[in-house]
């Protein structure tokens, strides 16, 4: 399309389209928030499963692991066989696996089902992006976008919420139950309402990168959780993330000699859309890394039942609900590269916030710092979220939602994984002597995690208050070295988008084209949104 030529005008029905997406999206975020507020349940060996901290990590990162390696596969089917029947695919394989995960009986039972579910998710994500990039055109798709990552807010909101008054009044099996009467409702309504579209160039499917994807992601996180585990000097450890890294590396040659690549490595050679991946990658390590050692502050050291503990969540949730949706206005006036250097910055304000979080600190400051992430997050997500889609043609919209889900599923699965490594680490180092005297199977427990001190505590008699008190404060110190560990990542990302994204393009500019690139593209939404 040459630079004359209007854009293509949106979908008649596209707002009524949002709303049936944003439902979509809302069952699969929810789910996750959910789990953040039942990680201690499900550690509880009488109400719960007894999952250890390592398995907890992986009730998370199964998931994860399964849907950013399946992300790009997704992409492409939803391209080739239909989005509309890809999304409706997804919701159902997620309907069924939450079904399972309620019942679970084992931790083990538990992440494999919670796998199943990332296969579901790995359907919904890239369908719904990509059917917003087909039904709204260039003016009004930031403020779509806006809308969608607005809905991740609302959902942060809503999960903690309903977790906790579930797991109050039922077993913890009805946090993934209630996935069940959402998917139905999000199917009926794709189904009436939502149109089918697919490329009418579809690209062959690419197995043996999905499958080297698949199995240098997996090992890339469990070389990192054995190490918070054993040590990185543990053979199993290092030697993990040393195969990660030869198959990881041996994906991206892979993807540069063929012609129908899952991930089309050679888009990262534009400025622009790396550092806008890479933000959205580091802003999701930075943040569910604190949601991760948030729960545990909040319930174990504090005390806060399920529902309480999942209230002092809704902060976070309302920055990014309220300032979302106007991020596309502030990118118009400001440009990307202010807006999500703040952004940035903001995040990093919060979590600096945890760095002094003690065991009796006002809890109005832990609101502070949570509503402070939320704000920073919604003016990262948006801009950095339509730089990408920007950079493709409708056709290929499913591979560009593709990449920005992938980054930053892979980002929240390193965070957690890398900084429950830490949290780990520390607390055992911290810990010291405080397990003498007790039975070797209480000393590991106790050790292993502050949930197993706890329950061990349960357990000790007058010994137990001592305990209690030994556990609290290593976590706490572990805690600040896990929030220091983000807050540096979040840095981090502030300097990426600094120097890498485009400022702010003067209203008198001429309109580019296309095929000027990225940069130019974002300019032509700045200046018509």
């Amino acid at each position: 399309m040459d630079a004359q030529t209007p854009a293509p005008a949106g979908h008649p029905r596209r707002w009524a389209i949002l709303g049936v997406l944003v439902i979509s999206l809302l069952v699969v975020v929810l789910d996750n928030t959910i789990l953040n507020v039942a990680l201690r349940t499900i550690a509880d060996p009488q109400h719960g499963l007894g999952a250890t901290q390592g398995q907890l990590e992986w009730a998370i990162n199964s998931y994860t692991l399964v849907f950013a390696g399946l992300l790009f596969t997704a992409g492409i089917l939803a391209d080739r066989l239909g989005r509309r029947i890809t999304l409706v695919t997804g919701l159902v394989i997620f309907g069924l696996a939450s079904l399972i995960s309620s019942y679970a009986d084992s931790a083990g039972q538990l992440i494999a089902a919670r796998a199943l579910m990332g296969l579901g998710a790995a359907a919904v994500m890239p369908a719904t992006l990509s059917i917003i990039a087909n039904v709204f055109d260039p003016k009004e798709r930031p403020r779509a976008i806006g809308i969608w990552a607005g809905a991740v807010g609302l959902a942060v909101a809503v999960g903690p919420i309903l977790g906790g008054l579930l797991l109050e009044h039922f077993w913890w099996g009805s946090v993934f139950l209630i996935n069940v009467p959402v998917v139905v409702a999000g199917v009926v309504l794709v189904l009436t309402l939502v149109p089918e579209s697919r490329n009418p160039r579809p690209g062959r499917i690419d197995i043996a990168g999905v499958l080297l994807s698949i199995v240098g992601l997996s090992l890339l996180t469990y070389g990192v959780i054995e190490g918070g585990e054993a040590g990185f000097g543990d053979p199993r450890a290092w030697g993990t993330l040393a195969g990660a890294v030869v198959v990881l590396a041996a994906f991206i040659a892979w993807q540069l000699r063929i012609d129908f690549p899952s991930l089309d490595v050679r888009l990262f050679r534009n400025a622009t859309f790396s550092a806008s991946t890479g933000i959205i990658g580091l802003v999701f390590f930075a943040a569910m890394g604190a949601m991760f050692f948030g729960a545990f502050y909040l319930q174990l050291v504090r005390g806060y039942g399920p529902l309480a503990s999942g209230a002092l969540f809704v902060p976070f949730a309302v920055g990014q609900l309220v300032f979302a949706p106007r991020s596309a206005a502030m990118v118009k006036r400001f440009g990307p590269k202010a807006v999500s250097t703040v952004g940035l910055l903001l995040v990093a304000a919060g979590l600096a916030v945890w760095t002094f979080v003690g065991q009796s600190t006002p809890i109005w400051v832990v609101g502070a710092a949570f509503f402070v992430m939320g704000v920073g997050m919604a003016n990262v997500m948006p801009p950095a979220t339509e730089s990408i889609m920007a950079a493709l043609p409708r056709e290929k919209a499913g591979v560009g939602s593709a990449v920005s889900n992938t980054i930053r599923q892979l980002g929240g699965a390193l965070g957690v994984a890398v900084l429950g490594a830490v949290l780990s680490s520390v607390y055992r180092s911290d810990l010291g002597s405080a397990t003498d005297g007790l039975p070797a199977g209480a000393a590991d427990a106790a050790r292993e995690s502050i949930s197993g001190a706890y329950g061990v505590a349960e357990q000790a008699g007058a010994a137990g208050a001592a305990l209690i008190r030994s556990a609290n404060a290593a976590f706490l110190d572990a805690m600040h070295y896990a929030a220091i560990g983000s807050m540096v990542f979040a840095v981090l990302g502030a300097l990426v988008a600094l120097v890498w994204l485009p400022g702010r393009r003067p209203a008198s500019a001429p309109k580019p084209t296309p095929a000027e690139g990225l940069a130019e593209e974002q300019g032509v939404e700045l200046v018509e949104a």
